[in-house]
């Protein structure tokens, strides 16, 4: 079974210009972590280097590392950068998602 995790071009074109910022690091780290009122939240970190259960997506240049257990709750998530208004962020559609909590802070699958 194939899985995957992808980047649009906005938000590939928004971790290229952290990383320039940051002046080092790989790619960007997508996981999960246990917390929020639905069970699960989204963890984003730039990696500066791999670990030895990472896998790697690479998109418009820039690498998303996801390790082996957050990769079973984010097989198919779409990465994104909007902004909407005075407010910009990463989104995340993540096709397991069963329920979110009001504040979209947490979610479980």
């Amino acid at each position: 079974m194939i899985m995957s995790v992808t980047l649009t071009e906005s938000a590939a074109d928004r971790v290229r210009t952290f990383l320039a910022k940051r002046g080092k690091g790989i790619g960007l780290r997508l996981g999960i972590k246990t917390s929020g009122c639905s069970g699960l939240s989204y963890m984003l970190e730039f990696v500066d280097a791999l670990n030895a259960d990472d896998h790697v997506f690479e998109q418009y240049g820039v690498k998303v590392i996801v390790d082996t257990k957050s990769l079973v709750y984010l097989d198919g998530t779409q990465l994104d950068f909007a902004k909407e208004g005075l407010n910009e962020g990463f989104k995340f559609t993540n096709p397991n998602v069963k329920d979110e909590c009001g504040c979209g802070e947490s979610f479980n699958v």
